[in-house]
């Protein structure tokens, strides 16, 4: 992958001989995806990655497109896009039977989206899930309910019930909104972008769900150093550090380990959750 960052290959030197450049790369067959997806997934090839990440470029810069009336340079817009696709193509299990396409658009919207909200001005105070959600379907959904550029009454109601958030976010975000020069033009490109419309979940929420993954993985390693060492062996022997293929260990197997009853492995393994559902609760 490190030809991404070669002169020929970086947006932000020249923008137009970048997107020539990647529209000239060629696509892969199915049967040409799935042989390289297999061979990094299951081989850890790293040429075969190169080569997905290469043959999918022209993704990330249909999709930046769909970003530019943030104000921000869309050379940026397309690395980080392409900071998700690579992120895509180490996930990537072709075993699912799905086109890679279709996996690693939630992952290029995602890491855009974290971009855009790290320097857009407007959204600097949109920090809650609700007003995240709404920042990047607000303008979209008006259109597709026919809302009235300032909102009645109605399409408030109508779209804090779409996106299930409260009313009053939906007027907070709108008047926020309504300081940007220009919404998002979802400019159609020769049907590409009907190909590019993947089905599954919203690419925030995804990159929402992570961020709270890592927050309460955080959590819990920093609980776990409170713990004593016999209550933080039964906890990853039951529910943390499992192999995979392997099943965690059984009361009765760690009260032989430990020289206890399996009663009171039990007690202990409460005792310790318990603790840890306090740290969490803090959080």
């Amino acid at each position: 992958m490190n030809s991404l960052t070669n002169a020929n290959l970086c947006p932000s030197r020249d923008l137009n001989a970048y997107i020539a450049a990647v529209y000239q790369m060629p696509m892969l067959s199915k049967e040409e995806e799935k042989q390289f997806a297999e061979d990094l997934f299951e081989k850890g090839d790293l040429e075969s990655a190169q080569k997905l990440v290469l043959a999918h470029l022209r993704v990330v810069v249909s999709v930046s497109r769909q970003y530019l009336s943030y104000g921000l340079s869309q050379a940026d817009i397309i690395q980080e896009g392409n900071v998700g696709l690579m992120k895509a193509v180490r996930r990537f299990d072709p075993a699912n039977g799905a086109r890679l396409f279709s996996f690693a658009i939630h992952w290029i919207k995602a890491e855009i989206h974290e971009f855009i909200l790290r320097n857009w001005k407007i959204v600097k105070v949109a920090t809650t899930k609700a007003q995240r959600k709404l920042f990047f379907n607000l303008r979209s959904l008006k259109r597709q309910l026919n809302c009235s550029e300032s909102l009645t009454e109605d399409d408030v109601e109508r779209i804090a019930e779409t996106l299930k958030v409260k009313n009053n976010d939906v007027e907070e975000m709108n008047i926020r909104l309504s300081y940007s020069d220009s919404s998002i033009d979802y400019q159609e490109e020769n049907g590409l972008s009907q190909s590019l419309r993947a089905s599954g979940a919203d690419p925030y929420e995804i990159l929402s769900n992570d961020q709270e993954q890592f927050k309460i993985k955080n959590t819990i390693t920093e609980a776990l150093k409170e713990l004593d060492d016999r209550s933080k062996q039964i906890i990853e022997a039951r529910w943390l550090k499992l192999e995979e293929g392997t099943k965690p260990k059984t009361l009765k197997e760690l009260a032989d380990e430990l020289e206890v009853s399996a009663e009171r492995v039990r007690q202990i393994e409460t005792a310790a959750f318990k603790k840890l559902k306090e740290k969490l609760s803090m959080n």
